[in-house]
């Protein structure tokens, strides 16, 4: 079973941004970097997530100016995080559950990254992939049985 360590050796930068960044900011820094969500950091410790949904329904929608309007007003709070060596299947389990589509994943109160459930469930389909591979391979290998007597 692949654990998020795994995961992460393959994963890019860890994007983060600060609390007091204006909503403005954090949009343009999102978009150059084409992700859907980023870390709120502050002295080193993970204080929140920033995500689309997040400047959609709680700047936009709200009719809020995405220039005077800061991250921490606006950011999930408090969020949810695992450890390295957690299944990649737990988490898409927590995350379907819980009805959130990022994770982030901290190791001794450092923070080693954010997987998306876009990059858990590609993992899964891989995995999938594999098995079914695996058991066509031993159908069409196993010997035929053997005629009752």
């Amino acid at each position: 079973m692949r654990t998020i360590r795994h995961l992460l050796e393959a994963k890019r930068e860890v994007y983060h941004i600060a609390p007091s960044m204006s909503i403005y900011e954090a949009a343009r820094y999102m978009s150059e970097r084409k992700v859907g969500a980023v870390c709120v950091v502050e002295s080193n410790r993970l204080v929140g997530i920033l995500s689309e949904r997040d400047i959609m329904t709680r700047v936009v929608a709200a009719g809020l100016d995405p220039k005077a309007t800061r991250v921490a007003q606006v950011m999930s709070e408090n969020p949810v995080v695992v450890s390295a060596d957690e299944s990649y299947e737990n988490c898409i389990r927590m995350m379907h559950t819980a009805k959130f589509r990022h994770l982030p994943i901290v190791e001794e109160g450092r923070l080693l990254g954010l997987m998306s459930l876009r990059d858990l469930l590609q993992v899964d389909i891989s995995e999938k992939d594999d098995e079914i591979k695996m058991m066509r391979a031993y159908i069409h290998l196993a010997p035929p049985s053997m005629p009752e007597l």
